[in-house]
């Protein structure tokens, strides 16, 4: 059995660098960044443009740019969701 731990480590290093090889290279190298999971660069981006629209909406009284904030910031909202790949599609799965 000494060699199943050795095995499972080896697929589990395996999958790492499949998944997302910026975070193995850096791991490998001793100064790792944040998985792909956390990394909220666009969602920050889009959440700033949604809301220099919603703003910009408000001060004008211009309601397509009220929506269209609103609908922005909500994209933004569904990207900071770490598990959003995990979740897979909107439907439940069928039943047999």
């Amino acid at each position: 059995m000494p060699g199943s731990d050795d095995q499972r480590l080896s697929e589990i290093e395996f999958r790492l660098h499949r998944d997302d090889p910026r975070f193995a290279h850096a791991l490998d190298a001793g100064r790792p960044c944040p998985p792909r999971e956390y990394r909220y660069l666009r969602a920050w981006l889009l959440l700033a443009a949604a809301l220099v629209l919603l703003v910009s909406g408000v001060v004008l009284a211009h309601g397509l740019l009220i929506a269209t904030g609103l609908v922005l910031a909500g994209m933004a909202g569904e990207l900071f969701d770490p598990h959003r790949p995990a979740r897979g599609g909107r439907c439940p799965p069928r039943r047999s």
